[in-house]
């Protein structure tokens, strides 16, 4: 039923509105007494009417009639839904109850079903912005405003859906328009005791030192003490290119085809042990690259915990032969976004051949290093509710020259 309003007024014959009894599951053949005068018994609207009016669901005039031929102003019909709404066991149209949600407001009346589907999606963001300057081989600064909306809601009891655009405004180019991107898009639930994920979501595997970053993909995780994780997909940035210089000192061009990625964790006690596979698809020229990992990290109490991984490459993608990499660290606390005045240190160590990551958690990691070795601090804070800073330094060798990056990042992150 299509309903137009023209300055309060509901553009139809009054009498077309008993149309509702259908929409309410009112039945048209009753029992009950017409109380209008003026409407005859013979009425194809008689039944309906009589019905509406035994359930107190309309009201004459003081005269006694009905007026049926008479134009609807918007708050009648409104209060005929909201006492349709009211009764136990009838039920109403959702397209009814949105397109007079706000006289039914001014009613005092709560579409309860329309405020539950509301509740549904979810709208969460961060905007973040940031500085970094760079020294050495990257000498350069970075200046932008990333800014990120989150959707999210359930489609049922065991499945929801995400979604995140992401808006970049950069301060250092003479760029003056941004792009605004769909950079996850996904479905996530419950099949029996496996958990399926599918679409565009972010990936991080183990500590990020292989892989963190968007995947177009299927990912099914299960286990409960063993757990483990099988993942099949596209990098997000699918298409490119990266380059390596080989033990011959030849440059060899790459680029992100389908990977394979499965992951083990296993907790007990205040220690977690994982380990993981990766298989990037013709990712060397026509070669795979394949790494392992393994790692672990312990808790101490509830503010500092200690890890480490190993890696191992299937070839060396540096002049020095070197197929592998070790990265150990510690933590110490966390800033919490709700919490004000919570802070956190972290401190970590790393040595990574360039074959050993793909996409690298870290920032800092520059494609020109070919490898790289060194250490990086960090310290959060948070300002106030849902306001934290942020301040990293990163002093980093390359494996395969000369090459040396010191790099500052800084960033101020609001959440909503």
């Amino acid at each position: 039923m299509k309903i137009k309003s023209c300055q309060g007024v509901i553009v139809m014959k009054k009498s077309l509105v008993l149309a509702m009894a259908m929409v309410l599951g009112l039945s048209a053949t009753v029992l009950a007494a017409n109380p209008f005068s003026a409407l005859p018994a013979g009425h194809w609207a008689y039944a309906s009417v009589a019905k509406l009016a035994a359930a107190g669901i309309i009201d004459g005039y003081p005269d006694g009639t009905f007026k049926g031929e008479n134009l609807m102003i918007r708050y009648e019909m409104a209060q005929i839904i909201a006492k349709a709404y009211a009764k136990d066991g009838i039920g109403t149209d959702d397209r009814l109850m949105t397109e007079f949600a706000e006289e039914l407001a001014s009613l005092g009346v709560r579409t309860a079903s329309l405020e539950k589907k509301t509740d549904n999606t979810k709208i969460t963001g961060e905007a973040r912005t940031r500085y970094v300057d760079v020294t050495g081989t990257d000498k350069g600064y970075m200046a932008d405003l990333r800014t990120r909306l989150w959707l999210s809601g359930q489609v049922s009891d065991d499945w929801r859906y995400v979604a995140m655009l992401e808006n970049m405004q950069s301060f250092n180019t003479n760029k003056e328009e941004s792009e605004i991107k769909f950079r996850r898009a996904y479905v996530t639930g419950n099949a029996g005791d496996i958990k399926v994920t599918g679409g565009r979501y972010n990936y991080t595997v183990g500590q990020g030192n292989v892989f963190d970053d968007g995947i177009d993909g299927v990912q099914i995780d299960f286990g409960k003490v063993l757990k483990a994780s099988m993942a099949y997909g596209r990098p997000a940035g699918g298409n490119d290119f990266h380059s390596f210089q080989d033990a011959g000192g030849n440059t060899i061009y790459t680029k992100n085809n389908d990977a394979f990625i499965t992951t083990l964790d296993y907790k007990t006690g205040n220690f977690t042990f994982n380990a993981a596979f990766y298989d990037f698809l013709d990712y060397v020229g026509n070669a795979d690259n394949k790494i392992w990992t393994v790692g672990g990290s312990i808790d101490i109490g509830d503010t500092v915990k200690l890890h480490g991984e190993y890696l191992k490459s299937n070839f060396a993608a540096n002049a020095a032969g070197d197929d592998d990499g070790i990265v150990f660290g510690l933590n110490y606390k966390g800033a919490e976004p709700e919490k004000k005045g919570s802070y956190g240190i972290w401190a970590k160590y790393y040595d990574q051949d360039r074959s050993t990551y793909v996409s690298h958690t870290t920032d800092a990691v520059h494609d020109s290093l070919w490898g790289f070795d060194g250490y990086g601090v960090g310290f959060d804070y948070t300002i106030t509710k849902n306001i934290t800073a942020l301040v990293e330094y990163f002093d980093f060798n390359g494996k395969n020259s000369e090459g040396k990056d010191k790099t500052w990042w800084s960033d101020v992150t609001f959440t909503f």
